[in-house]
């Protein structure tokens, strides 16, 4: 209990910090007329060929069901290369017990092309986030994104932008699939975003489709609000039903 008071005082003070950091950070861009929104990196569940600034930073945390919590630390370490890590801990919203930390996985993505045009900008990357995580057999029921290439571009109309490409999520299996996404922005205010997740399966009905709101609260700060899988029927593996799934998403971008 003393552990679990003590984390909670530890996130308050950090959130406290970031909260005045921002709040500083925010009163002088407004003085100098900047208020547009940071590119997005991801959507609900799908990259994009967003990267952060270089010295850029980004927190995330992410509620999903069941209490647990996805947190992710991503940084813009070169000018075109970012680096992060995710953890997952399950359990930890509610009187549900016993709380478990699962390793954290590595993230990384490289811009190699900032699009023209006609050609989208492009990045290559590694996300080994996954979800469900299966204690028996210590993997996860939903793989992470694994070896992905991504292109984004504007589509016809401003702030409409479509996002699309492919990821190996397992070097044994060496299955080959697909993502499709878009967004699109009002006013730099709401984003509002549909995707298609784990297309070219060899199982079609474990295609994903997604969709969700971004919030703009300030151009650093963002909430984001889901829901995974509209077309859930069937089993993810034995004994793991696939169900609709809510999503609360809290995303804080800072430099350092």
């Amino acid at each position: 209990m003393k552990k679990i008071k003590l984390l909670a005082a530890l996130l308050g003070a950090i959130l406290t910090l970031n909260c005045a950091v921002f709040a500083a950070k925010d009163s002088k861009e407004k003085d100098k007329g900047e208020n547009v929104v940071l590119p997005d990196t991801e959507l609900v569940d799908i990259p994009t060929a967003g990267i952060l600034d270089y010295y850029g930073f980004q927190v995330k945390t992410r509620a999903y069901s069941g209490g647990g919590v996805v947190g992710g630390l991503n940084f813009g370490v070169l000018e075109r290369l970012n680096l992060g890590t995710a953890m997952m801990v399950d359990r930890l919203i509610g009187s549900a017990s016993p709380i478990k930390m699962r390793k954290p996985e590595i993230q990384v993505k490289f811009r190699f092309f900032d699009g023209g045009y006609y050609i989208p900008a492009a990045a290559v990357g590694y996300d080994g986030q996954g979800y469900y995580y299966n204690s028996d057999s210590k993997k996860y029921i939903e793989k992470g994104r694994g070896l992905y290439i991504v292109g984004s571009k504007e589509a016809g109309i401003s702030n409409f932008v479509l996002h699309g490409g492919f990821n190996v999520p397992d070097f044994d299996a060496t299955l080959l699939f697909g993502f499709l996404g878009a967004n699109y922005t009002l006013e730099d205010k709401i984003s509002f975003i549909a995707e298609f997740d784990s297309l070219f399966h060899k199982e079609a009905d474990r295609a994903r489709f997604n969709v969700g709101t971004r919030i703009y609260i300030t151009p650093y700060f963002q909430l984001d609000m889901g829901i995974r899988e509209l077309n859930a029927h069937g089993e993810l593996a034995e004994n793991w039903p696939r169900k609709r799934e809510r999503i609360v998403q809290l995303r804080y971008n800072t430099n350092f």
